[in-house]
């Protein structure tokens, strides 16, 4: 059974509005699809989709990080310190 509700589930949409690399808005993380049917999508529906939308930030972020800490690894090694960069 569908719980009610009373106000409408705002769109995460942040307004940078760019597919990355897999598909997915940089600014909300909202697929293709959830982005189109959003106002179609039941209340439900629509807190799995910021769930999604919170666990595919998280992800982009760690992998962001694994990555900058990889060029900084890459760069002590060959010998850059802090005032070359």
């Amino acid at each position: 059974m569908e719980q009610l509700e009373f106000f409408d589930i705002p769109s995460p949409c942040i307004g940078v509005c760019q597919a990355g690399d897999k598909g997915f808005c940089l600014g909300c993380y909202r697929s293709r699809e959830e982005r189109l049917y959003w106002l179609q999508l039941t209340p439900d529906a629509k807190r799995k989709v910021i769930k999604a939308c919170t666990m595919r930030k998280r992800r982009a972020q760690q992998q962001s990080s694994v990555k900058n800490n990889e060029q900084a690894a890459s760069q002590q090694q060959l010998g850059f310190g802090e005032a070359d960069r």
